[in-house]
C-alpha cells in the first residue's frame, strides 16, 4: 500500500504528513506528534485509554485511522491545557483521590468534559453512564464519580 498525505487540525493547529493508509490515529498522535496523552491499551475501542474528541465528538482514537480523520479538527488532552472546565476537573480529580497509576486519567478527563459539555449538572447515575466506555483498574470510579460531581455543582471555570 502506499502513503497517504493527510492534512488536518490538531488542537488548533494545522498539520500535514504523509501515512501509511492503516495507522491509527492514536498511534499517528503518539508517534507522529508525540502528544503521547493519548494512550494505547486495548487497541480494540474498548477500554477508552485512548479517547479523544473528533470534530467535537467522543472517539477511539484507536478505532480511527488518521487517514479518515483528514480535513478534520482534533482535539487531545494536551489542547485542552488552559480550557477552565478542564483545570477545573484536573483539580477535582487531584482533591478528590480520582486517580491513581494515571493510565485512564486523561482519557477519562477528555469524556468527562464533554459530559459537562452536554449536560452541566449531571446525576450520579447520568456521570456513570457517561463513562461507560472508559475503564479505571485502579480507583473504583467512586472517587472519579464524585470528583466530576464536584465539578458540576460549580459555575463553568470555577476551582473546587
Amino acid at each position: 500500500m502506499s502513503n497517504v498525505q493527510i492534512r488536518l487540525k490538531v488542537n488548533g493547529e494545522g498539520v500535514s504528513a504523509v501515512v501509511e493508509p492503516r495507522l491509527t490515529l492514536a498511534d499517528f498522535l503518539r508517534q507522529h506528534l508525540e502528544l503521547t496523552g493519548t494512550h494505547v491499551g486495548c487497541e480494540h475501542g474498548v477500554c477508552g485509554a485512548c479517547t479523544i474528541l473528533l470534530n467535537d465528538d467522543i472517539v477511539r482514537g484507536c478505532c480511527v485511522l488518521a487517514v479518515q480523520a483528514a480535513d478534520s479538527e482534533v482535539v487531545t488532552i494536551e489542547g485542552l491545557v488552559d480550557d477552565p472546565r478542564m483545570a477545573a476537573l484536573r483539580e477535582a480529580f487531584h482533591s478528590r483521590n480520582a486517580l491513581q497509576c494515571g493510565f485512564c486519567t486523561p482519557a477519562m478527563l477528555v469524556t468527562a468534559r464533554a459530559l459537562l459539555q452536554q449536560n452541566p449538572q449531571p446525576t450520579r447515575d447520568e456521570i456513570r453512564d457517561f463513562l461507560s466506555g472508559n475503564y479505571c483498574r485502579c480507583t473504583g470510579y467512586h472517587a472519579i464519580v464524585d470528583a466530576i460531581e464536584t465539578v458540576s455543582r460549580q459555575p463553568a471555570g470555577a476551582q473546587p
